[in-house]
C-alpha cells in the first residue's frame, strides 16, 4: 500500500534543501502567477478560516523562547512581485528566501532534526504589518520596511539589511519634472498613508511650508497597492508620478519603459530597511541580528539575493510558458472537480499534491509511486479505490482524492475531532498509514497526550517514533493551506483596488 513506500533517507542534502525550499500550497499558488482573469476564476472558492485554522494563528506576544517552545515563528510579510510572490507554485522573493535562510540558521543552532522551528508566512497589507506586530497575529516583519522615528515608537527593529537609501522622485516620461524639490509645490501626489513616503512627504511639505511656498497635494494611495503597482500606474499615465525607494525604482525601470527617474530629487535621503518585530523581545532581537550579520547587502548570501531579485528583471520581464501554464491549469481544473465530488476542501487536496510532487505528474518514486498523488498501481487498483490508468494526469488526480476522501471518513471522521485535525490526520495517514497513525494516537492517549489533536500531541509522539518526515510533512500542508488561504483574501483585495483605480 502506499504507507509502504521507501522513505527518503534523512541525511540526503537534496531532500532537506527540498523540505526547506518547499513552503507553499501550490495549486492556488500558480493562480496569483496567473493572468487576472484566471485568479478571478478562482478567487471565490477558497472558504474562510475555520475556527481551528483560527486557533492555530490565534495572537500570541511572546519572545524567541516562547517561539522556540511553540516551534513556531509567524513573519508578517506583503505579497509584491519582488519581495514575496509565486512563479509557478514555487515561493520566491528576496524576503522569502531571507526568512527561509534565517528559519535554517536558527535550527541549526538549536541543532533540531525532528521538530524543527517552523516560519509562517502571514500575508498582510502593508499597514497591517505595525498593528499585526502589536496584536500579536505576527512574531516578526519583513518587506523592506524603512526605519523611521514614528515606527520606531511602536515596535523595535533589527539592525539594517540595507543602507543609504534614497527616497526618489519618478515621473511619467510625458511629464516635465522640476529641477528643485520647490518645483513639486501645488503638484498631486499618490501615496499609501501607512508608507515611509508619507512621512516623507509630510515632512517636505512642512519644509515647503516654512519657506512661504504652497505644498504638495497628497492623495491617499490604496493601502493594497505595492509600489510596483503605483509604478505601473505612472508608467500607463494614470498618475503623473510617485515616489519611491531608488534600489526599487531602479530595479523597475528595466521593466516599465515609460518611467523617468529623478535621483537628484531626493525627498528623504539615508533611511534604512531593515525587520521588525515587538518592543521588549531582546532574544528575538539577538537572533535575527545574528542573521542579518551575515546575510545583510554586502554579505554573500545578501549580495546574491539582491542582484537576483533588485538587479535581474528576468523573473518579472518573462512571461510564463504557454505550455507548462496549461499544464498547471489543467490540474487545478481537476483538483477542483474531483474535490468538490467527494466533498473536500480542494486547496488542502492541492497542498498534499504539490508536498507530494510539485505537481509533476511525471515523477515516479523508488517505490513506484506515481504522478502528482504519489500513488503506487496496488492503492489505485484497491477497491476502496478502484481507479485505473493512473499514468494519466486525470485519473492519478481522481485516484488520490477518492484515497484521501476514504481515509477521513473511515478512520478520522468524528465528533470527538475538530475538523482542522481530521484532514491533519488524514494526511499523515496518506503519507505514513493509517495503522501506524491509529499506534501513534494510542501512545499519545497513553502519554498523557490529546490523541485527537495532531500538532504537540500526536504530532510529538510522531517526531518521537517515525521521525521527521511525516512530521515535516503534516507540517509543509498546514502551512501550505493556511498561508493560501490568507494569501488569495489579500490578493483579491489588492486585485479589486487596482480595478477601483482604473475607473
Amino acid at each position: 500500500m502506499l504507507w509502504k513506500k521507501i522513505r527518503r533517507s534523512q541525511d540526503d542534502p537534496a531532500f532537506r534543501l527540498k523540505t526547506l525550499q518547499i513552503f507553499l500550497l501550490a495549486c492556488l499558488l500558480i493562480a496569483l502567477a496567473m493572468p487576472a482573469k484566471v485568479f478571478a476564476e478562482n478567487a471565490a472558492d477558497p472558504k474562510p478560516l475555520t475556527a481551528d485554522e483560527r486557533a492555530l494563528l490565534k495572537t500570541w506576544t511572546g519572545d524567541f523562547d516562547g517561539m522556540v517552545e511553540r516551534n513556531r515563528i509567524r513573519v508578517l510579510i506583503p505579497y509584491n512581485k519582488t519581495y514575496y510572490f509565486i512563479d509557478r507554485g514555487r515561493q520566491l522573493g528576496l524576503a522569502y528566501e531571507m526568512v527561509t535562510a534565517f528559519e535554517a540558521q536558527i535550527n541549526k543552532e538549536l541543532k533540531r532534526r525532528t521538530l524543527k522551528v517552523q516560519v509562517i508566512f502571514i500575508p498582510v497589507r502593508r499597514d497591517r504589518l505595525i498593528e499585526g506586530l502589536l496584536t500579536g497575529l505576527g512574531d516578526i516583519a519583513v518587506g523592506n520596511l524603512t526605519v523611521t522615528s514614528e515606527r520606531r515608537a511602536l515596535v523595535d527593529f533589527s539592525d539594517p539589511l540595507l543602507t543609504d537609501v534614497d527616497e526618489i522622485l519618478v515621473t511619467n516620461a510625458g511629464v516635465s519634472a522640476p529641477s528643485k524639490l520647490e518645483g513639486l509645490a501645488g503638484k498631486s501626489i499618490h501615496v499609501r498613508p501607512s508608507s515611509s513616503y508619507a512621512t516623507s512627504v509630510r515632512h517636505l511639505n512642512d519644509s515647503l511650508k516654512a519657506k512661504g511656498i504652497g505644498t504638495l497635494k497628497v492623495i491617499d494611495a490604496d493601502e493594497n497597492l505595492e509600489d510596483s503597482d503605483l509604478l505601473e500606474m505612472v508608467n500607463a499615465g494614470l498618475l503623473p508620478m510617485a515616489i519611491i525607494d531608488r534600489h526599487k525604482a531602479e530595479f523597475w525601470a528595466q521593466v516599465f519603459e515609460d518611467i523617468r527617474l529623478h535621483p537628484d530629487l531626493v525627498v528623504k535621503g539615508g533611511g534604512e530597511i531593515a525587520w521588525a518585530f515587538r518592543k521588549n523581545s531582546p532574544k528575538l532581537k539577538a537572533a535575527v541580528n545574528r542573521f542579518i550579520k551575515t546575510s545583510k547587502k554586502g554579505t554573500l548570501l545578501g549580495n546574491i539575493l539582491f542582484k537576483r531579485y533588485l538587479e535581474d528583471t528576468s523573473f518579472v520581464s518573462n512571461a510564463l510558458d504557454p505550455g507548462e501554464l496549461e499544464k498547471f491549469n489543467t490540474a487545478v481544473g481537476f483538483l477542483r472537480k474531483y474535490s468538490g465530488q467527494y466533498g473536500l476542501d480542494w486547496l488542502l487536496v492541492g497542498a498534499l499534491g504539490y508536498q507530494e510532487s510539485a505537481f509533476d505528474q511525471s515523477k515516479i518514486s523508488e517505490a513506484g509511486a506515481i504522478g502528482v498523488m504519489q500513488l503506487l498501481p496496488s492503492t489505485a487498483r484497491d477497491p476502496v479505490v478502484g481507479i485505473p490508468n493512473i499514468e494519466e494526469l486525470e485519473p492519478n488526480i481522481h485516484a488520490g482524492v477518492k484515497y484521501l476522501h476514504f481515509l477521513h471518513d473511515r478512520y478520522f471522521k468524528s465528533d470527538d475531532i475538530a475538523l482542522l485535525d481530521q484532514w491533519l490526520f488524514a494526511a499523515a495517514a496518506y503519507n505514513a498509514g493509517p495503522a501506524k497513525v491509529a499506534r501513534l494516537r494510542k501512545e499519545a492517549d497513553a502519554s498523557g497526550l490529546d490523541r485527537n489533536k495532531w500538532f504537540r500531541n500526536v504530532e510529538l509522539i510522531a517526531a518521537k517514533r517515525i521521525g521527521r518526515e511525516t512530521v515535516q510533512y503534516v507540517s509543509n500542508i498546514f502551512k501550505y493551506y493556511t498561508a493560501y488561504k490568507l494569501i488569495m483574501k489579500e490578493r483579491g483585495a489588492r486585485e479589486e483596488s487596482l480595478q477601483q483605480e482604473l475607473k
